[in-house]
């Protein structure tokens, strides 16, 4: 299991009237968070992309468990549980300054070749710096 942390300040324009995150703006987090995670393991999505191997997002899940506000600094907890095949699932899981659990998520994305567009096994460099997780 790999496990990272990344941390967002919530910025005005990402509020409702209420001061509350708006909803849409969790999925945008997580990628943040996914980016962020990989590149604390030493690889890059800019060097998956210089690979020839892209990552669509297949799924995308959420549930809200108390608003995110505005001028909060969320810190986001990103895991991936099992070892990546031709899919890797992230999750996610967001607190608040107060350490309180707001919201629960996960994306499940493919690995494809970009010059095929046929999915794919992860790059060697990323199945590298994720063997010692998953031993």
């Amino acid at each position: 299991m790999y496990q990272s942390e990344t941390s967002i300040r919530v910025r005005y324009g990402e509020t409702d009237q209420m001061g509350y995150v708006y909803y849409g703006f969790y999925a945008m987090y997580y990628e943040v968070a996914r980016v962020e995670s990989l590149r604390q393991l030493g690889i890059s999505y800019k060097e998956v992309e210089a690979m020839g191997i892209i990552m669509p997002v297949l799924e995308n899940h959420s549930k809200y468990l108390a608003p995110g506000r505005y001028d909060e600094l969320l810190r986001i907890v990103t895991t991936i549980r099992e070892k990546p095949s031709i899919k890797i699932k992230f999750e996610y899981e967001i607190f608040n300054e107060e350490n309180r659990l707001i919201n629960r998520g996960e994306t499940l994305l493919v690995f494809v070749d970009k010059a095929t567009n046929r999915p794919c096994r992860p790059p060697q460099a990323m199945e590298d710096v994720l063997a010692p997780f998953f031993t």
